[in-house]
């Protein structure tokens, strides 16, 4: 490698650490006749110390960029050392990674350079080049640059197989004050033509198998959590709405990492809030697989997720007469409101209780975690009285009342 791409590459990788929408494979494209693949097992992960998955060549375009946003390291008035690749030279970079067998994709993001428009064509040279040239049919994750033309909106939907348009800060009104330049119709404009596009093209294959793909992985968005004063329940609300208007694969939060310290536009803090992200990150779980709504899991008047516990274990304390709930009549979207019982053993409990009555000993082998369940079901063999104690006693029993337990009782999902 060129000494001068190894120093574009040692830039621009790092600079690109802060965007955590990096996703994984979620389309099919055929790998005949040119080389990769983008399917699912495919596709390589990598987690850095904090859990973020930093999978694929995972980089920058270029980190020159012509806005100032507060919360970007990236940011026009920044001293820091700045790199911009050429399309040929991250072309090339990619291919021969993975020829080496050190990626199995890319992600490529970018600072906006001279204009939207010019940054956009930049990054579909660089996809254009490995889809046509190489033939490259890995999976390519690419940002669509709020701002830009409609028809490179278009192309980079047919050469990449994800396409994000990060929203960053929940409100347009907090976006004003930390990015001025910034403003959520840019935003959503390319988000809803991805969309329309998307929907488009599954039309079009269900008449043709020839038509092309449009983002067959779908899009993706970004929301950084802590560099503004909203609130939780306000940043559900808005992934809400993203899931079900805009049809969007994921919502990816991101805990601030305060890089600009003397910006008085920011919070004072020590650390990113990534206790908070997590909680966040399960509550989407629920939405997204659990068929709960964001007004279920906080409201105006609870409007913070609990940072002790995790979301559907609050949801259950706060509603005592939903449970118990007996295993063996429940509908299957009930059994999932159960804590401790996720969506493979929900499954598992419907298909096998036509078999005969549900048992303790039966829940152990489906993996349910009965030192949450056993407080909020109905079931045969049931230890005797766990389901008669009040919200506060179930509370102190798993909570146990101090901080640290909160902390330790569910920085992994346990459902």
């Amino acid at each position: 490698m060129k000494d001068k791409v190894l120093h574009k590459l040692n830039i621009l990788a790092d600079a690109a650490k802060y965007d955590v929408s990096c996703s994984s494979s979620g389309s099919s494209r055929s790998s005949k006749g040119g080389v990769g693949n983008a399917k699912s097992a495919g596709v390589c992960h990598a987690f850095t110390e904090d859990g973020r998955c930093i999978s694929l060549l995972k980089i920058l375009y270029t980190n020159y960029c012509i806005y100032d946003c507060a919360y970007c390291v990236n940011r026009q008035s920044n001293d820091k050392r700045r790199a911009s690749f050429t399309p040929d030279e991250l072309a090339d970079l990619t291919i021969n990674f993975y020829r080496r067998n050190y990626i199995e994709g890319l992600f490529l993001s970018s600072g906006v350079m001279r204009s939207p428009d010019y940054t956009m064509e930049q990054l579909n040279a660089v996809a254009r080049k490995l889809r046509k040239e190489y033939r490259f049919n890995g999976y390519i994750h690419m940002k669509s640059i709020p701002g830009a033309d409609p028809l490179l909106v278009h192309e980079a939907g047919l050469l990449a197989d994800r396409l994000s348009v990060n929203i960053e800060i929940p409100t347009e009104i907090q976006l004003q004050v930390l990015a001025p330049e910034k403003d959520f119709f840019s935003v959503f404009t390319p988000m809803n033509q991805i969309s329309l596009g998307v929907m488009e093209s599954k039309a079009e294959r269900r008449k043709s198998r020839k038509a092309p793909r449009f983002v067959p992985a779908g899009q993706s968005t970004q929301l950084i959590v802590g560099a503004s004063p909203e609130t939780d329940y306000t940043i559900l609300k808005l992934a809400s709405g993203l899931y079900h208007q805009q049809r969007l694969k994921r919502v990816y939060y991101s805990g601030f990492v305060p890089v600009n310290q003397h910006d008085n536009r920011l919070p004072v803090i020590q650390k990113p809030p990534l206790v908070r992200e997590n909680r966040l990150y399960q509550a989407d779980w629920l939405m997204r697989f659990y068929h709960f709504s964001y007004d279920e899991i906080l409201d105006e008047q609870n409007t913070q997720l609990d940072e002790h516990m995790d979301p559907k274990l609050a949801w259950a304390l706060r509603n005592p007469h939903f449970f118990p709930i007996d295993l063996d009549r429940a509908s299957y979207e009930t059994i999932l409101r159960v804590p401790g019982i996720g969506v493979r053993s929900a499954k598992i409990i419907v298909a096998n209780r036509q078999y005969g009555r549900i048992t303790f000993s039966h829940l152990k082998r489906m993996g349910v975690a009965l030192n949450r369940a056993k407080y909020f079901i109905l079931c045969r063999e049931l230890p005797a009285a766990t389901t008669a104690f009040y919200p506060e006693q179930i509370r102190r029993r798993l909570v146990k009342g101090s901080q640290d337990a909160g902390r330790q009782l569910s920085l992994k999902f346990e459902v």
